[in-house]
């Protein structure tokens, strides 16, 4: 069902973050941080898959992220929705539910067998496309799907994250320079607060993470990863 009611951005945030700590899906650890795909160090790492274990928590996000598409993009802007192997695949399924719209979902690369598909589902020539994924770092692998989707003759304006790191400038240029506009929930900036205020972590660990959110390839540098994003 489309929603009727439209929180203000600020709101959801704040209720989306207190959520993620709640299921445990945020995790901070300064003294032994996460190693990332990257090659990057961090002292968070968040766990958005376990949202779909959670369905009133999930109706809620999903509510969330049909109001802020309907908000931000416009009630008549899209033909289907695509959900990115595998994370996005299942949020792709809840979202087009809310807005009425069929669904189709995207592998990071053909199967290499039968029909050696990439997209799975039906896709018209010309169909508008609202890509989701349930977080997004620095835009890449949301890229290599809008890709996909646009080489068999998709059109795609917009993408929708869940969940978005929002410390990177390299994910502002990289959007821009793809013409897609990015709807995202909450950031980092928003859980570091919520996570102050519920007192979740000890004041140490919390001023740790807040020194990676303000200059986080450094972080990485200073404690034994990579200085860089990588390009691709």
């Amino acid at each position: 069902m489309t929603p009727s009611s439209f929180p203000e951005p600020a709101v959801m945030a704040e209720i989306f973050a207190g959520q993620l700590l709640e299921i445990g899906a945020v995790h901070f650890n300064a003294k032994d941080p996460y190693r990332l795909a990257s090659g990057m160090v961090s002292p968070v790492y968040i766990d958005c898959r376990k949202l779909i274990s959670y369905p009133r928590i999930r109706s809620t996000v999903m509510d969330f992220a049909a109001a802020t598409v309907l908000r931000q993009a416009g009630f008549e802007q899209f033909d289907c929705v695509a959900g990115g192997e595998t994370a996005g695949i299942p949020f792709a399924a809840f979202l087009a539910e809310r807005l009425g719209l069929p669904m189709i979902y995207v592998r990071k690369k053909p199967k290499g067998h039968g029909r050696n598909a990439q997209i799975e589902g039906v896709l018209p020539d010309g169909a508008r496309v609202l890509v989701i994924e349930d977080l997004t770092t620095a835009g890449g692998s949301m890229f290599q799907f809008i890709d996909a989707i646009r080489a068999a003759g998709g059109v795609v304006e917009h993408g929708m994250a869940l969940f978005f790191y929002d410390i990177f400038e390299e994910a502002v240029a990289r959007f821009r320079a793809g013409n897609v506009t990015l709807h995202h929930l909450a950031t980092w900036r928003d859980v570091l607060r919520a996570a102050t205020d519920r007192q979740s972590f000890d004041a140490e660990t919390l001023d740790a993470v807040g020194a990676f959110l303000d200059a986080p390839l450094e972080w990485s540098a200073l404690h034994g990863g990579a200085a860089e994003l990588p390009r691709s």
